[in-house]
């Protein structure tokens, strides 16, 4: 446990390099289960989650080895009961059910926790597993799912839900003949998925439409891969240069993932330069206000929604954010509040008046992109604040501190 000391009021400027995303490392780490030998992951974030999502495999009887972004696992031997305590701490360990169901026929998860920022039924992944011929047993906190083999379905989705589409697609890849995800989530990292799967001899195509089609195999092997971008980071930085009035450089990323998000910041009035693996951003002499919705990609990304809200504080006139993804994801303006943020949030929708001149203050972040957006404002900040709840930031974000630090920030780590 610890906190961040924030001198804000610093223009940032520079060059920053993104790590990979943590919503794919995850679920790389997670379909490896599915194989068989040892796999090499490169480009893999070192944050909180990937430890935590090591400590299940290696609970389930995997080999991990990590360091330097190089994670190394050994899925020759392979139990079925996940530790409870692990997974309570982050929602992404559910998605062992897709591949421990078509590895062993059997497993034992306990429901997942994670940020609270919403309901995030587990009815869809539970209902596709059914269809493919599991029985599902809910005993407490705990689901129990059993399958002697899974056979292929064709499923259709209510809702584009990114974890069901992961945990189907992976547990189709060893079921009788063929499955069809309809309303598929169409997000870069499922394209990550397909092809590490597909690396690994599965059979996938459609990864990134809204039909994914998968012909069951009997085995797969292992594969060497390296983990895509991940562009909510890359976006968390580029609204750092912004909020503080300057300028600077997001390199290896995939530009067009960070579409939503530069058309936004180019309706704001910032520059914006698209090179091949980079993306840059100039602060105007002033921000203009905006509307957006949240939405499944390829719509604005609800994992920019707080770090966007940050940005309008300084926005001249009233901006407007609607999210459309989670029901709970406002709990954090109540801390820019301390600030001085001018923010009304509602059932639904975000509304701010800016530009407001900030101030710093004792903060806590309470999940982690709402961390995120805390530490854009603290930068944006005259004086000094104090984020506690860094845990929380630590699970997206690598060494966060340092890395503004290298940009021209002023921030510090006090370990309680």
């Amino acid at each position: 446990m610890g906190k961040f000391l924030v001198e804000g009021r610093r223009t940032l400027c520079g060059r920053v390099s993104i790590n990979g995303a943590k919503n794919s490392a995850l679920k790389l780490m997670v379909a490896a289960l599915l194989g068989q030998g040892s796999f090499k992951l490169k480009n893999v974030p070192s944050i909180t989650d990937v430890e935590t999502m090591a400590g299940v495999l290696r609970a389930l009887g995997v080999h991990v080895h990590f360091a330097s972004g190089h994670l190394q696992l050994d899925v020759s031997s392979v139990q079925g009961q996940t530790p409870e305590a692990l997974v309570k701490s982050m929602r992404a360990s559910v998605q062992v059910m897709g591949p421990l169901l078509a590895r062993l026929g059997r497993v034992e998860v306990a429901r997942p926790g994670g940020c609270n920022i919403g309901s995030r039924p587990l009815d869809i992944h539970l209902a596709g597993f059914e269809q493919m011929g599991a029985t599902i047993e809910v005993r407490g906190d705990t689901f129990v799912a059993r399958a002697p083999r899974l056979h292929g379905a064709d499923i259709t989705f209510r809702y584009p839900s990114v974890g069901a589409t992961e945990n189907i697609m992976m547990a189709a890849t060893m079921a009788k003949g063929e499955t069809i995800i309809r309303n598929a989530a169409r997000e870069p990292e499922i394209i990550d998925i397909q092809d590490f799967l597909n690396g690994m001899g599965a059979k996938i195509k459609g990864a990134g439409t809204p039909v994914i089609t998968i012909q069951g195999v009997t085995e797969l092997g292992a594969t060497d891969f390296s983990v895509v971008p991940d562009r909510i980071e890359a976006g968390t930085y580029l609204l750092a240069f912004l909020i503080t009035g300057g300028s600077g450089t997001v390199e290896g990323v995939v530009p067009e993932h960070l579409t939503p998000l530069l058309d936004l910041l180019e309706s704001m009035g910032a520059g914006v330069e698209i090179g091949e693996r980079e993306v840059s951003v100039v602060s105007p002499a002033h921000l203009e206000p905006f509307k957006v919705a949240t939405g499944p990609y390829p719509g604005f990304p609800t994992d920019m929604q707080p770090q966007v809200v940050a940005l309008a504080t300084q926005a001249r006139g009233r901006s407007v954010l609607t999210e459309a993804v989670f029901d709970r994801r406002f709990g954090y303006t109540l801390e820019l509040s301390k600030l001085g943020a001018r923010i009304r949030p509602n059932t639904s929708a975000v509304i701010v008046e800016g530009a407001t001149p900030l101030y710093g203050a004792n903060l806590v972040a309470g999940d982690l992109r709402g961390g995120a957006a805390l530490m854009l404002g603290a930068l944006a900040a005259e004086g000094q604040s104090t984020i506690c709840g860094v845990e929380h930031i630590d699970r997206g974000y690598e060494a966060m501190e340092k890395r503004l630090e290298d940009l021209g920030a002023k921030v510090s780590r006090v370990v309680d």
